[in-house]
Order: C-alpha cells, then structure tokens, then sequence
C-alpha cells in the first residue's frame, strides 16, 4: 500500500514513489475520507509473461468461459517465437501490453537501455498483434525499478502499470492459498498481478471471479480502469476483504 500502483506519464513520478509522511500514515491505517461505498468496485486481472504453449490457450480458455477481460504484458521476444498466441489473446478482445522486449531487470540499465527495451518490445507487439497500449503502459520485469527508470519510461510516453495485489504465483503456490490471499486483501478499485503459464492460477480464477462479482465487483481492462477511475483512487484504494463478507450490496 505505501508503493504507488500506477505512475501516469504525466505525473509528478518523485512524489509517487517517495510519498510524504501524511500519505504513508494514510496508506497504513486507511482514509476515512474514503468508505468502500464510494470508490469504484473495479478489478483489472493482469497477466505477465508469455505467451506460452499449453498454458496461454487454457487461460485464455478460463477467461472466456468466465467472460473476464483482462490485460497481458506481453514479452516481446516471446511474442515473436509464438506469434499465433499472442493474436489470439488479442482475438479474445484482452488487452496488451509492454513486458519488454528481452525482460531484463530495468533497474540496472540506463535511461537509453530501458528506452530501448520498451520500444523494441512495443515494436515487436506491434507487428504481431497491435494494440494501443504497447506504446503507452508498461509493466517492468520483476517489479523492478528506480525513479530514473519510472522517468526514462514517462520521456517515452509510457505509464508505469504496477499492481495493488500480488499473491505470489510466480512461486510455488497451490490455487487455494491463491484464492485466500486475493479475497482477503481486496480493494476498491484494484489492479491484480497475476502471470500466465501458472496452472494453479487458472484454478483459481473462477472462485475468484465468483467472489469479486457477488460483492458488486466489474472485471475490466487497465486501460478501462484508468478511463473510468483517477491514478489517486487506484494508489489509495479502500480496503475491502472478502473473505466472511461474500456479497455486500453492489455500489
């Protein structure tokens, strides 16, 4: 909660990422000038990595049986080797966007080389599957990053993409503890980090799915999430856990 989720292109990148201490307070025991009822109950699923044989296609599968859209952050070599994948996440009408080309850790690059990786991997996208968002959010590999990163990313016309909930499924974790994490630090409106290739993910995105729903939730692209929500909502969300409150009353 104290990280921001989203850096705009646009945005004052120092005060985001170094927030004052009034905002760290506030991000730790809540903002009461805030209720749940009042925020957007918004979730953008989003998946990084990829894509990949097997697990793309039956995660693409579960979404579509779920009819959630969600976001990709597409690596752009790998969307080269495996081409069909990534056109048909974009058939699916799922949103895509920058991973970089070669996924390295940004943080160790310079303001050239992190450009260059983001271009080359928009480049890339481009030509395979195109989408308006691979030249404009981005999501850098490993979560890592420095403020001279987040800044090379902005002089690109990039938005830093980052997320509100990781529940670890990049390591070894069985669907159920997926499901329990994620119900339990919900927020409203709230950006998902989640990576294709992982069965246990796709296990537990129907009950997940389900849960969100009754309590009111709408899935929807990050694209979508910053048309109809503002950065500050997204960074200071309400806290809202599910779990033993299923279905409150939509807003």
């Amino acid at each position: 909660m104290l990280r921001p989720a989203v850096v705009p292109r646009d945005a004052d990148a120092a005060a985001l990422l170094h927030p004052s201490l009034g905002a760290r307070l506030g991000a730790l025991f809540g903002d009461a000038r805030a209720p749940v009822s009042s925020r957007p109950r918004l979730v953008a699923l989003t998946f990084d990595d990829g894509p990949y044989p097997v697990t793309t296609p039956l995660l693409l599968q579960r979404l579509r049986d779920l009819h959630v859209p969600a976001t990709f952050f597409l690596i752009g070599r790998d969307a080269e080797q495996f081409p069909d994948l990534a056109r048909e996440i974009a058939a699916a009408g799922h949103e895509i966007a920058d991973h970089t080309l070669t996924h390295p850790d940004l943080d160790a690059l310079d303001d050239a080389g992190v450009i260059a990786e983001l271009r080359g991997g928009a480049d890339s996208l481009e030509r395979i599957a195109p989408d308006p968002a691979e030249r404009t959010s981005f999501r850098p590999p490993h979560g890592r990053y420095t403020d001279a990163t987040i800044r090379a990313a902005q002089s690109a016309g990039y938005a830093t993409i980052l997320w509100n909930d990781d529940p670890g499924d990049w390591r070894a974790v069985p669907a159920s503890a997926l499901q329990e994490h994620l119900l339990d630090r919900a927020t409203a409106p709230e950006i998902v980090l989640l990576h294709s290739g992982r069965p246990a993910t796709i296990a537990a995105l129907a009950p997940v799915v389900s849960a969100f729903r009754a309590a009111g939730y709408e899935f929807v692209t990050v694209a979508t999430l910053l048309r109809r929500t503002s950065a500050d909502e997204i960074n200071r969300p309400a806290k809202f856990p599910l779990t033993g409150n299923p279905s409150p009353s939509p807003r």
